[in-house]
C-alpha cells in the first residue's frame, strides 16, 4: 500500500448539503478534498461520510488525521 500524499497543509473548510460523500485519503484527487478515483492502484480507498443537514466541516488536507475525514490538527506538526 503506497502512503498518501499531503494534499495541503490546511484543512479544507467547505459547506456541504445533506447527502454522502467521498473524502480523498490518497491525496491524489483532483478535486480536493473529495475523491475522484486517482486512488486506484495504491491500495488505499476513500472515506465515505453522510451528512443530514447543510454543514460547515474542516477536512484533513495533510491525510495524516487520526479522525478521517476530519481535521485533527495532525498539519500543525509538519
Amino acid at each position: 500500500m503506497e502512503k498518501p500524499v499531503v494534499a495541503q497543509k490546511a484543512p479544507f473548510a467547505v459547506t456541504l448539503s445533506p447527502g454522502e460523500y467521498y473524502w480523498c485519503a490518497c491525496g491524489r484527487s483532483k478535486t480536493q478534498p473529495m475523491c475522484d478515483g486517482s486512488h486506484q492502484g495504491t491500495g488505499l480507498t476513500p472515506v465515505t461520510f453522510a451528512l443530514a443537514e447543510t454543514t460547515m466541516v474542516y477536512l484533513c488536507g495533510c491525510k495524516q488525521t487520526k479522525t478521517p475525514p476530519h481535521c485533527d490538527g495532525t498539519h500543525k506538526s509538519f
